[in-house]
């Protein structure tokens, strides 16, 4: 509905920029992924975790500025009603399916002509909304179709991910952010030259794996409860590739239910591949094991886990507890990517030094020479790939326990200097090249405060990295995850988010890579 059928999604974002202009936020592009497409919940508990607001004044705030925009009235998108009309008079039945909330819909829906929908699904009608699948089959079951005879159209990366989750082909005509072409996917800069005749061969001419619903992870109490591996979606030669860097804390043990969680996270996710620190010995496997995926521990504390075949295993079998290992992936017939996973010493903590202890530029850098030691050992081990990077994509994820030298200029910051100089390429930062308005921390959304009980601020840094260089991968997004409120130390053992660090995933487009045997 909103920026595919009427011109609502700016709507949307004015009314979230100016609810968030008054809690003393400003929006950025960092936001989209928590804006776009997304239900008034979500967005609300978005801005009430940045900012401290209650969460039920932040959502009745941006129910009521939504609302009123569109009561002054709505436009239709080009070509919209046009296609609308050319359905009906073919006999196709038409579903609106919206995370926007019933009262809005039903606006939208009085000023469009509700005789245009045979069924309306809403953000209040299943028990989870977009990016899950549920919508999407609400819609199907309440049309009596299957999801392979139908076509989604959507305007979000968000809505994409609902309707392919639920087996649809997509037609995606983008608003305010990129949608990238991919299998089952076709993609148009509007609907003007949209035709019945056209959305049927979107349907005829799609080669996709079955649809698949990536379980409900909202009430997982055991792997059981996860879909077999032939549910998940398979290794089908992607067009892009979401790759995650994760610290688990401790394998995730300081929270209650967290291997659920951590499940929960994965699957709503949407990612391949993901490069895993802290794994507490056993926490690659089990997850890769609940998921049906394929999985490398190395020692007890790295690992990485992939839906896609693991097909071979680099470095050392056990780096020890700091240190990188590494996998190389096969994506589809001819393309595979090399990934590594590291974890570098945390101590001297040059965030700590700057803040506290006053250090500044030389010492600073001097004290990074342990993390520097180590990232070169990875780097050394990682020469055979990188130089390979060209017909082999090569990725460096994992926390670093170090700033970056694009984020910061108190000092060289030479661990990921010397990444940089090793060719590799800050995908954060590349989506995201302004450190002010998108500082991408990732430590730490339990720590406000020191540990040490002296009511100093805890320095907040993006310590947390996904690397990569070749030609064949093109960032689209990046952005740092964490889900839920989570409370601050040590009150955490009931957050919905089980770690100490934010994720960072990175979403990928695939060039042709060729495999280097």
């Amino acid at each position: 509905m909103d920026g595919t059928l009427v011109d609502t999604e700016r709507l949307w974002w004015e009314a979230v920029e100016h609810v968030a202009a008054g809690l003393g936020r400003s929006l950025t592009e960092a936001d989209e992924e928590d804006v776009l497409g997304r239900p008034v919940e979500h967005t609300a508990e978005m801005l009430s975790r940045a900012t401290g607001a209650p969460f039920t004044e932040v959502a009745a705030d941006l129910h009521r500025e939504f609302a009123d925009r569109v009561r002054s009235g709505v436009v239709a998108r080009p070509g919209a009603l046009r296609l609308l009309d050319a359905l009906a008079a073919d006999g196709v039945p038409t579903a609106l399916v919206t995370a926007s909330p019933r009262v809005i819909a039903d606006l939208v829906v009085e000023g469009l002509g509700a005789g245009r929908f045979a069924v309306t699904v809403t953000a209040d009608d299943t028990p989870r909304t977009k990016p899950a699948p549920d919508p999407y089959l609400a819609a199907c079951r309440a049309l009596g179709v299957e999801p392979a005879s139908c076509v989604a159209v959507e305007d979000t990366r968000t809505g994409v991910s609902s309707a392919e989750a639920a087996g649809c082909a997509v037609l995606a005509v983008p608003s305010l952010a990129p949608i990238a072409a991919a299998p089952g996917r076709t993609v148009r800069e509007s609907l003007e030259d949209v035709t019945p005749a056209g959305l049927r061969d979107m349907i005829t001419t799609r080669e996709v794996p079955e649809p698949s619903d990536p379980s409900d992870p909202s009430d997982l109490t055991d792997p059981s409860d996860l879909p077999e591996s032939s549910d998940l979606p398979g290794p089908s030669d992607p067009r892009e590739l979401r790759v995650m860097s994760w610290n688990l804390w401790f394998g995730g043990t300081k929270v209650r239910h967290y291997r659920e969680k951590q499940l929960k996270i994965i699957l709503e996710s949407g990612v391949d591949v993901i490069g895993l620190q802290e794994t507490y010995g056993t926490a690659a496997r089990e997850l890769a094991d609940a998921l049906g995926w394929e999985y490398h521990q190395a020692g007890e504390n790295l690992g990485v886990i992939s839906r896609f075949p693991i097909t071979g295993r680099l470095g050392a079998a056990d780096p020890g507890f700091y240190g990188g290992t590494g996998v190389r992936v096969t994506l589809g017939a001819d393309q595979d990517v090399v990934l590594w996973s590291a974890h570098l010493d945390y101590t001297p903590y040059g965030p700590y030094e700057a803040s506290f202890d006053g250090l500044a530029g030389p010492e600073l850098a001097d004290h990074e020479s342990v993390r520097l030691g180590q990232v070169r050992e990875i780097l050394a081990a990682m020469a055979p790939d990188l130089a390979a990077r060209d017909t082999t994509p090569v990725l460096l994820v994992g926390d670093f326990n170090a700033p970056s030298h694009l984020d910061r200029d108190d000092s060289e910051w030479p661990v990921t200097r010397a990444a940089e100089e090793a060719g590799l390429r800050d995908s954060y930062r590349e989506a995201h090249p302004d450190p002010v308005r998108s500082p991408g921390h990732t430590w730490s959304p339990i720590h406000t405060e020191h540990e040490d009980g002296s009511g100093r601020p805890e320095p907040q840094d993006r310590i947390d990295y996904v690397l990569y260089a070749g030609a064949g991968l093109r960032v689209l997004d990046s952005r740092t995850l964490v889900t839920g409120t989570p409370r601050t130390w040590p009150d955490v053992e009931d957050n919905d988010w089980p770690s100490d660090h934010a994720a960072v995933i990175t979403t990928f487009s695939l060039g042709r890579v060729v495999r280097s045997d």
